[in-house]
């Protein structure tokens, strides 16, 4: 799927399908976090059961909100760890991982401080 065909400084996630995303014409096959300037490995310990500490860089970066990409299907995380980063005064969305792109390069058009970790299978 297509995403993208505007450009502007930094980060533009250009398509996503499972086990693969480009990003920058560069190929992306394992879990990462995303931001406006760097796309890094993530690695949650499980992605069926994602717990707070597998979203502590993703707080550290103190963004206005955390989207994540859950993969083909729309699969939410346990509500604790949802309210637990809210209650820090961060925005949470959750979404297929094709959502999370496309919404990623919205909000970073927009200059929004927003950080992405998305599951790629």
């Amino acid at each position: 799927m297509q995403l993208t065909l505007e450009s502007h400084d930094g980060i533009v996630l250009q398509s996503w399908e499972p086990g693969l995303l480009k990003a920058n014409g560069e190929a992306v096959t394992h879990h990462c976090i995303v931001s406006s300037q760097s796309i890094e490995r993530w690695q949650p310990a499980d992605s069926a059961g994602l717990t707070v500490n597998d979203f502590a860089p993703l707080v550290a970066a103190a963004p206005e909100i955390i989207l994540l990409g859950t993969g083909k299907l729309q699969r939410f995380p346990d509500i604790a760890l949802v309210t637990e980063i809210m209650q820090q005064g961060i925005a949470f969305e959750v979404m297929d991982t094709g959502a999370a792109c496309r919404t990623f390069n919205i909000l970073v058009g927009e200059r929004r401080p927003v950080v992405a970790a998305l599951l790629i299978d």
